[in-house]
């Protein structure tokens, strides 16, 4: 029964930080200072995001097929190809890694 409690306040609380936008946007004003700095902060969420997932697997390290492909692809993205050819490119990479006995 305590999960069940416990999953319906994280839903409670979901609900409340999403109804919290629309209606608190005309009231609210954030300083210009803190909506730089949330804008920052979502960048580094998704970064330490994308470096976790690239190097763990579980409770241990991924190997170095996973990182070189995740490399390969923050690559194309900084030259600006497009984004299909971006999933295909670290993909093989890690595929073709991953077939040469590379972790």
């Amino acid at each position: 029964m305590l999960p069940l409690y416990a999953i319906a306040a994280l839903a409670a609380g979901t609900f409340a930080f999403r109804l919290a936008g629309p209606v608190l946007h005309g009231r609210v004003q954030l300083p210009d200072r803190a909506q730089a700095l949330l804008a920052v902060a979502a960048t580094v969420l998704l970064t330490a995001l994308v470096a976790s997932s690239a190097v763990t697997q579980g409770h241990g390290f991924a190997g170095y097929a996973r990182p070189a492909g995740v490399a390969v692809a923050g690559v194309l993205v900084l030259r600006r190809a497009p984004f299909p050819l971006v999933v295909i490119a670290a993909a093989a990479t890690t595929a073709v890694l991953r077939l040469l006995g590379v972790a």
